[in-house]
């Protein structure tokens, strides 16, 4: 429980124990129950929570760098996910190509895709190319907006129109497309 601390926000996204705590902080949790940080947190174990402590100015600072690659850690498992499983990469490409300026929109979506693909040396993946895989996402760099919150981190994001995963449709603007056309991927060991 190092990660415990004053020093920034926790909210809790999910408690076994304490179901009713989420999505408060864990500093309410603790003054309603008058019991430290701590105390509060083994309290709620098992729990997820949400880290308030990175700063916008380090964030766009550490993206400039050209092998800076973008990916997320969200938790598909959590009830109240970070908003970040959902938005992460609609939020990079739509926010910060498009109206931060740190970088052209094609720069984004690299560093989403084809930078990731091969510093992982996953074979066939990453770039739009003749027998490569099919991992595309159809967007309008216009309207695509990560639109995912705290209070509704499941939103999907306005603006993607298709996602196709390994070539097979697997979501279509006018409807979700049932099946799964992934899998696991194990880096080249040459």
């Amino acid at each position: 429980m190092k990660q415990v601390t004053d020093e920034f926000d926790i909210v809790i996204t999910w408690s076994e124990a304490q179901p009713e705590q989420a999505g408060k902080t864990l500093q309410q949790i603790a003054d309603e129950w008058q019991v430290s940080l701590h105390d509060a947190a083994a309290r709620l174990m098992p729990a997820g929570a949400i880290y308030h402590n990175m700063d916008e100015q380090d964030v766009r600072r550490v993206m400039r760098y050209p092998v800076t690659m973008i990916g997320s850690d969200g938790l598909p498992n959590d009830p109240m996910p970070h908003p970040r499983l959902w938005g992460a990469f609609r939020g990079c490409s739509a926010t910060i190509a498009a109206t931060s300026r740190l970088f052209p929109l094609t720069t984004a979506v690299h560093k989403m895709t084809g930078l990731s693909a091969a510093r992982f040396q996953l074979a066939d993946r990453g770039l739009v190319k003749i027998g490569y895989f099919a991992d595309l996402v159809l967007f309008d760099p216009q309207t695509v907006r990560d639109v995912a919150s705290f209070s509704d981190p499941k939103r999907p994001a306005d603006g993607i129109e298709a996602v196709m995963v390994n070539g097979v449709m697997s979501y279509g603007s006018d409807k979700k497309i049932t099946g799964r056309a992934g899998r696991f991927l194990r880096r080249r060991m040459d």
